[in-house]
C-alpha cells in the first residue's frame, strides 16, 4: 500500500515561449519525475492505495468471477451501443485449463448476457463446457484463438463493430497521441492490421491478426473492420475498448476541425510516454474498468452473475 504522504512532482523550468500562450511548445515542455518504486495505482491513489486485482482461493471461485465480469463487460458494451447484430465476441481464458476459453453464445444480446450463457472451446473450436444450447460465433472463435495462442499473457480479448470504431479503421491509420487518454495505446501497446479479406472464416486469417498485434499491443485497428483490445483481466480489456472506442470519436472529430484549418496539437512524445508508463498497467486498468461495472451490476439487480 501507498504511504499517506503526498508524492511532489519535480519539474523542470520551463522556458520562455515566442508562440502564443494558450499553445504548448513541445521542445520546451515539463518533465516529470516520479517515485520509480511506487506502482501506477500507488501514485493515483493520494493516500491510501486501491488494492491490487483480486486472487481466489480455488479455480473455481477464479473462474465464476471471471464470468460475472465477462457479462458485466457485455452489458457495458451494450449500454454504450456496440451492438451490431450477431457480431461482436469476448473471450476469457480459463484460469484453469489456459488452453480453453470462454466466448458468448451466438445471437444472444450483450445486455441480456450472464456467467452461466458462456461457452467453453478449446483450441480446436470444440465446444467442451457451459452453455452449448448456443453455438460460439466461428470468425469469433478464429480470432480469438489465435490471439491467445500467440499471447500467452493475455487472459482476455474483446471485439466489436462498434460505429466510431469501424468508421476511423476506414482509414487504415493508428490514433494519433492527441490527448492524455489516448497515450495508454502509446508506442507499440497500438497496432494497425492494415488488409481486409472479408469475415474471417480461416484460420491463417486469424493468425494474421494475432501477428499484426504483436507481443506488446493491447489494442489494434482492423482496417474496415473494428477494434480489438486485450488485457491481463477481462476488465482490463474492455476499458480499453472502450478507450479506443472513445478514442476514435476523438479522432474523427479532430480530424472534421483540421479539415477546416484548425491545426492539431499533439501530446510531446516524452509526455505521452511518461502517461503511459504511469497509468497503463494491468492493475490500473483493472480500476479503469470498475465504474462501469459497477453501475452495470447495480442496474441488472446482480443477474448478471446466474
Amino acid at each position: 500500500m501507498a504511504p499517506s504522504a503526498i508524492t511532489i512532482l519535480e519539474q523542470t523550468p520551463i522556458a520562455p515561449k515566442t508562440q502564443p500562450q494558450d499553445q504548448e511548445d513541445p521542445d520546451t515542455s515539463a518533465t516529470q519525475k516520479t517515485n520509480p518504486t511506487k506502482s501506477a495505482l500507488e501514485l493515483i491513489s493520494q493516500g491510501q492505495s486501491l488494492p491490487g486485482i483480486p486472487t481466489h482461493p480455488s479455480y473455481a471461485a477464479h473462474r465464476q468471477w471471471m464470468l460475472s465480469k465477462m457479462a458485466l463487460a457485455f452489458r457495458v458494451f451494450a449500454r454504450k451501443g456496440y451492438t451490431e447484430g450477431m457480431s461482436g465476441h469476448i473471450s476469457v481464458r480459463d484460469p484453469e485449463n489456459p488452453h480453453t476459453f470462454w466466448t458468448n453464445p451466438l445471437s444472444k444480446h450483450f445486455g441480456l448476457l450472464k456467467a452461466s450463457d458462456m461457452i467453453l472451446v478449446d483450441y480446436d473450436g470444440k465446444a467442451i463446457g457451459g452453455n452449448m444450447s448456443l453455438p460460439a460465433n466461428a470468425a469469433g472463435f478464429l480470432i480469438h484463438s489465435a490471439v491467445h495462442k500467440a499471447r500467452p499473457d493475455v487472459a482476455a480479448a474483446c471485439h466489436t463493430h462498434s460505429p466510431y470504431g469501424k468508421a476511423w479503421s476506414a482509414f487504415g491509420r493508428p490514433l494519433e497521441m492527441l490527448n492524455q487518454d489516448v497515450t495508454y495505446f502509446y508506442g507499440d501497446a497500438q497496432a494497425v492490421y492494415k488488409d481486409f479479406n472479408g469475415v474471417v472464416f480461416t484460420e491463417a486469417e486469424g493468425e494474421r491478426l494475432a501477428a499484426a498485434l504483436g507481443l506488446n499491443g493491447k489494442g489494434m485497428i482492423l482496417r474496415n473492420h473494428g477494434l480489438l483490445t486485450v488485457g491481463s483481466t477481462v476488465d482490463e480489456a474492455c476499458y480499453l475498448y472502450t478507450l479506443m472506442e472513445r478514442s476514435c470519436q476523438v479522432q474523427l472529430l479532430a480530424e472534421a476541425a483540421a479539415a477546416n484549418g484548425v491545426p492539431k496539437m499533439y501530446v510531446p512524445d516524452e509526455a505521452a510516454r511518461f502517461t503511459f508508463e504511469s497509468a497503463s498497467d494491468p492493475e490500473a486498468l483493472y480500476w479503469e474498468a470498475q465504474p462501469d461495472m459497477e453501475w452495470e451490476a447495480e442496474m441488472c439487480g446482480g443477474r448478471h452473475a446466474e
